[in-house]
C-alpha cells in the first residue's frame, strides 16, 4: 500500500482503498539506489563489466514495484524486468548485452503493421523492432559491454520497455493480425471499479462538451477558457483512472497536440483536442475494460522537477482564474486549477509534498468520483470538509517534514466559503511553501 493511501483514509485509523493514481516515476531514488549506481559508473570505467550491470540493477531494483529480478549463472548475468504490461528479459557477460521484450503474436504478415515498425525504427535511437522466427513481434537491444556504459544502458533499455509497453495495446487494437502475447498483469481490478471509473471518463466528457455547446460563456469568443477545460480534463482523467494502452495514447496525443507549435490557434487546436476525447466517448465499453488493470514499472516518463518550477506554474496560471469567477463562469475557473494539478501530475514529476498535496486537491476537486471509489468525501452537498482538509494537510507535512524540515503550510492562506475561493488559495498555500532540506 503507498503512502497516498495512509494519507487519505477517513481517519486517522483507516486507510483508503487500494487503488493507485497516477504514473509510475523513477525520479524518487533511494540513497541506496544512487550510491548503486555510481558504483556502477566506477566499476565499470575500471573495466569490470559485470560488478558494473550488478550495480546497475539494484539501482533499477524497486521493491516496493517488485519490478526486476537479476541473478548470475555460469559467468553470466541474467535479468528480467517489468514495464506495464511488458516483461524485458536479457543477458550480459563480458563480451555482450542483450535485452528483448516481445511485444504482440503475428498471426499473418500484414504490410501495414510491418511498414508501421519498420518507421518506428528509423525514430528509435537504441533499439529496434523485428520478427521471430516464431512470427513474434519484438523489439531487442544489444551492445558489446565495452560500449555498454551504466548512461548508454538506462537510455537504451528505457527506450526499449517504454516502446514495448506502449505499442502492444495500441498494435492489436488497430492490427488484426496481431495479438496479444505475454501480457504481464500484476493485478485484475474488480470489475465494480472498472465500472466507476468507464462511468466518470464518459460523464466527465460529456459534462465538459455541454458546457462548450450550452454555457454561458461563448466559445468562440474565449478559446482559451475552453482550452484550460479540454486540458484539465485530459490531466484529470489520465491522472485519476491510470489508463493503460489506446485511451493512454489519445490523451498523449492530445497533450502533444495542445502544445505543438504548428501555427493553430487556439480555437482550432480546442477542436483537435475535442476530436480525440471524441474518439474516447465512441470507443466500446469491453475495450475501456481491457485497459484497465494494475501493473509494475521500471521507468517513468515524467520529468523531474524542483518546487520552485511548480510555484512558476501556479505563478503563470493561477491569476487567469480569478475573471471567470468574478463574471460567474465557475467552472471555468475551477479548470484552471484543475489544469495546473493535472498537468504538474501527467507531465512532471513533482517533490513528494507537491505531488501528494496537489493529489488531495484533486481528491477534493473530485469529490462524487472519489466518494464513489470509497474514499472519504472533502466536498459534500456543496459544503468543504474543513476539519478533514486541514488534518489531511498535516498529515502529508507530517509525513514529509523527516526529509524537508521546514515543510510546514500555512492553513490559515485557506478560504472555505466557495470551491473555486478554496482552490485559488491552497494553490497559493502550496506555492508557498519552503522544501529546502536544511534547517
Amino acid at each position: 500500500m503507498n503512502l497516498l493511501d495512509k494519507l487519505f483514509g477517513n481517519n486517522k485509523n483507516e486507510v483508503a482503498p487500494n487503488i493507485r493514481f497516477g504514473r509510475y516515476t523513477d525520479a524518487y531514488h533511494t540513497q541506496g539506489q544512487d550510491e548503486a549506481f555510481e558504483a556502477a559508473v566506477a566499476s565499470f570505467e575500471n573495466d569490470h563489466f559485470l560488478p558494473a550491470y550488478v550495480a546497475f540493477f539494484n539501482y533499477l531494483k524497486n521493491d516496493d514495484e517488485g519490478n526486476l529480478h537479476f541473478w548470475e549463472k555460469d559467468g553470466e548475468l541474467f535479468f528480467e524486468f517489468y514495464q506495464g504490461s511488458k516483461k524485458v528479459t536479457g543477458y550480459a557477460n563480458e563480451k555482450k548485452i542483450y535485452a528483448e521484450a516481445k511485444v504482440a503474436k503475428a498471426t499473418s504478415l500484414h504490410s501495414g503493421f510491418m511498414r508501421r515498425l519498420l518507421e518506428e525504427n528509423f525514430e528509435l535511437k537504441y533499439s529496434r523492432f523485428s520478427l521471430s522466427p516464431d512470427n513474434d513481434l519484438t523489439i531487442i537491444f544489444d551492445s558489446y559491454t565495452m560500449d555498454g556504459s551504466p548512461y548508454k544502458l538506462y537510455a537504451a533499455l528505457k527506450e526499449l520497455a517504454i516502446h514495448a509497453d506502449k505499442h502492444d495495446d495500441l498494435l492489436v487494437d488497430e492490427f488484426e493480425a496481431l495479438e496479444i502475447i505475454d501480457l504481464n498483469i500484476k493485478r485484475e481490478l474488480p470489475d465494480s471499479e472498472k465500472e466507476i471509473k468507464y462511468n466518470y471518463i464518459i460523464g466527465e466528457i460529456m459534462a465538459a462538451f455541454r458546457e462548450i455547446d450550452e454555457g454561458k460563456l461563448n466559445a468562440d469568443q474565449y478559446p482559451i477558457a475552453i482550452t484550460y477545460l479540454l486540458l484539465s480534463l485530459c490531466y484529470k482523467l489520465d491522472y485519476l483512472t491510470k489508463p493503460e494502452g489506446y485511451m493512454m495514447e489519445t490523451l498523449e496525443r492530445a497533450h502533444r497536440l495542445a502544445f505543438a507549435k504548428d501555427g493553430k490557434n487556439a480555437a482550432q487546436k480546442n477542436q483537435l483536442l475535442r476530436k480525440e476525447l471524441q474518439k474516447l466517448l465512441e470507443r466500446p465499453k469491453e475495450k475501456f475494460f481491457k485497459e484497465m488493470y494494475e501493473v509494475s514499472a521500471t521507468f517513468g516518463i515524467t520529468a523531474p522537477i524542483d518546487h520552485q518550477k511548480v510555484a512558476l506554474i501556479i505563478d503563470q496560471e493561477l491569476p487567469n482564474m480569478k475573471w471567470y469567477y468574478e463574471h460567474g463562469h465557475e467552472r471555468i475557473a475551477l479548470a484552471i486549477p484543475g489544469f495546473i494539478a493535472g498537468r504538474c501530475l501527467f507531465y512532471f514529476a513533482v517533490p513528494k509534498p507537491d505531488r501528494d498535496l496537489l493529489h488531495l486537491l484533486l481528491q477534493i476537486l473530485e469529490a462524487d468520483y472519489f466518494g464513489r471509489l470509497g474514499f472519504v468525501k472533502l466536498f459534500d452537498n456543496g459544503v468543504l470538509d474543513e476539519k478533514g482538509i486541514k488534518q489531511s494537510i498535516r498529515r502529508v507535512a507530517q509525513a514529509h517534514r523527516k526529509s524537508y524540515p521546514r515543510l510546514n503550510p500555512d492553513l490559515k492562506k485557506l478560504v472555505f466559503h466557495s470551491l473555486a475561493k478554496f482552490s485559488e488559495s491552497y494553490l497559493q498555500m502550496v506555492r508557498e511553501l519552503d522544501l529546502s532540506k536544511s534547517e
